[in-house]
C-alpha cells in the first residue's frame, strides 16, 4: 500500500482531473497532502476527542432557493462523522437550515448583511465549542465585503456570513471548494487572478480544491475509511441525498433547474469519482 502522502497525491488530483473552473490550475498554488491533512484534522476528533463537535458549513443562494452541490457532501460527511462517533451539526441559513432541521442537527445563521454577524458567530462558536470547522461550497467574501456567484452577480442579500466562524474559531479549519469565489480560497488568492470570477478573499487553515465541492468531502472520507478499516465511501448514495434535496427545492447551480445533478454534471460522475478513490484507497478493484 502506498504512503499517505501518496495516497493524498493520488487523491488531490483525482478531485480535479476533470477541470471544468480552472481547479487543475490552482492546485499547485496549494501543498501538496491538503486532502491528508484535513482528514487527519477529523480523525483527531473522532480519535482524541470522543463526542467531538463539528461544524460544517455549506449552503449556496440560487435563485431564492439552494444549490445541490455543497449540501451532498455535507450530508455524506455528517452522515460518516456521526457514524464514527463525533457530534456534526450543519450551519447554514434559510432556507436551506429550514429544509434540512427535520433530518439534521442545524445550526441557522441570518441572511444578509447586518450589525450582529460578529457577536452572534462568537456566541455559536462558544455554545457549540467545536473541534473542527469545515466549509463547503460556501460563498466566501470578496474584498469589498459582498458575495458573488460564479456569474459575478452580488448575492449579498441572500447570502448569510459564515466567514466569521473561519476567521474567529479556535480550532482547525477547512474549506472546500471549486470555482474561487468560495470561503477557503483566500488561500491561492494569488493565482485567482486568471479565473473570470469575484474571488473570495476568506482563507482556511487547509483548503480542499475540486472540480465539484461535493467530491472534496469524498477525499476526506476516504482516508477516514482507510484509517478505521471501513468502506465508508460505499455507504454514500449520491442519487438517494439529490433526491431528497430534490423534493427540499434544491436546484444545480450551473442549470438553474431542480435535477439531480451537480454542477451540470450527472450523478454518474460523483458515482465514478467515489469508485476511483475506493480503488485508490484499495476498497475497489
Amino acid at each position: 500500500m502506498p504512503n499517505n502522502q501518496h495516497l493524498s497525491q493520488l487523491i488531490e488530483d483525482a478531485l480535479v482531473a476533470r477541470n471544468p473552473r480552472g481547479m487543475a490550475q490552482v492546485q499547485p498554488a496549494l501543498t501538496a497532502g491538503y486532502c491528508l491533512r484535513a482528514a487527519q484534522v477529523l480523525q483527531s476528533c473522532i480519535k482524541d476527542k470522543p463526542g467531538a463537535t463539528v461544524l460544517i458549513g455549506t449552503g449556496f443562494p440560487v435563485v431564492g432557493t439552494f444549490e445541490t452541490d455543497g449540501p451532498v457532501g455535507t450530508i455524506a460527511l455528517y452522515d460518516t462523522l456521526e457514524y464514527l462517533g463525533a457530534v456534526p451539526v450543519i450551519v447554514c441559513g434559510q432556507p436551506l437550515v429550514g429544509a434540512l432541521s427535520e433530518r439534521y442537527r442545524t445550526h441557522e445563521i441570518r441572511v444578509g448583511i447586518h450589525a450582529d454577524v460578529e457577536a452572534d458567530t462568537l456566541a455559536a462558536l462558544e455554545h457549540f465549542n467545536p473541534q473542527a470547522i469545515v466549509s463547503i461550497e460556501r460563498p466566501g467574501q470578496a474584498e469589498d465585503g459582498g458575495y458573488y456567484n460564479m456569474r459575478g452577480e452580488s448575492i449579498s442579500e441572500r447570502t448569510a456570513c459564515f466567514d466569521g466562524f473561519m476567521n474567529w474559531a479556535k480550532c482547525p479549519t477547512i474549506a472546500v471548494g471549486d470555482g474561487g469565489n468560495e470561503i477557503g480560497m483566500g488561500k491561492v488568492i494569488d493565482v485567482l487572478e486568471k479565473l473570470d470570477i469575484v474571488p473570495a478573499v476568506t482563507s482556511a487553515d487547509e483548503l480542499i480544491v475540486a472540480d465539484v465541492s461535493n467530491w472534496g468531502a469524498y477525499g476526506m472520507i476516504a482516508f477516514l475509511g482507510l484509517w478505521h478499516g471501513q468502506d465508508l465511501l460505499a455507504k454514500i448514495e449520491p442519487l438517494a441525498i439529490l433526491q431528497y434535496l430534490s423534493d427540499l427545492g434544491s436546484v444545480d447551480g450551473v442549470t438553474r433547474i431542480n435535477q439531480l445533478t451537480e454542477d451540470g454534471l450527472p450523478v454518474s460522475e460523483g458515482l465514478s469519482v467515489i469508485d476511483q478513490l475506493r480503488q485508490i484507497t484499495g476498497f475497489s478493484h
